[in-house]
C-alpha cells in the first residue's frame, strides 16, 4: 500500500459555538496567506467549539495569528498520512504502530472519492519519534 507520512504541527483555537466562528477564523487566515493542510472543529462544551488547524507553514501561521489576534494553543506534533485509498490501508498503518507499541489517542481520516485518502494521527508528544519511525519517516 502506497502512502506518505508527513510530520506536521497543529494549533487549537477555542471559539464560542456560534454560526460563522469557523468562517471568521478561516477567512482571516486565508486573507493572511496561511494555507492549511487539515482542519477540524469539535464541540468542547455547551458553548464552545475547538477548531484545530494544521498550517502548512508554522511560522506564517504564528505571525498571522498574532497579527489577527487569534489566540492559539500550540504547536503540538501530529502525523499526516496521505496515500492510495485501498482496502486495509488504515489497518496497515495501525499494525505498524501497534508493532512499535505506539498508542494513537485520536485520529481522523477522509477519502477524496478519487482513490486517495488523508489521515491525521495524534500520538503523545513523547512518542512522536517512535510513531514516525514505525511509519518510515
Amino acid at each position: 500500500m502506497a502512502f506518505q507520512v508527513h510530520r506536521t504541527s497543529y494549533f487549537y483555537v477555542t471559539v464560542r459555538d456560534r454560526p460563522g466562528e469557523a468562517y471568521r477564523i478561516l477567512a482571516q487566515l486565508a486573507k493572511l496567506g496561511v494555507n492549511l493542510r487539515a482542519f477540524t472543529g469539535v464541540p468542547v462544551g455547551p458553548e464552545q467549539t475547538q477548531l484545530t488547524v494544521f498550517p502548512e507553514d508554522e511560522a506564517k501561521f504564528k505571525a498571522g495569528a498574532a497579527s489577527a489576534r487569534i489566540s492559539a494553543d500550540g504547536p503540538h506534533p501530529a502525523l499526516l498520512v496521505q496515500g492510495d485509498d485501498e482496502l486495509g490501508a488504515l489497518a496497515d498503518i495501525h499494525e505498524r504502530l501497534q508493532e512499535a507499541e505506539v498508542n494513537v489517542f485520536a485520529s481522523y481520516g477522509v477519502t477524496d472519492g478519487r482513490g486517495a485518502f488523508g489521515y491525521v494521527l495524534y500520538v503523545r508528544p513523547d512518542r512522536i519519534e517512535e510513531a514516525a519511525s514505525a511509519l518510515g519517516v
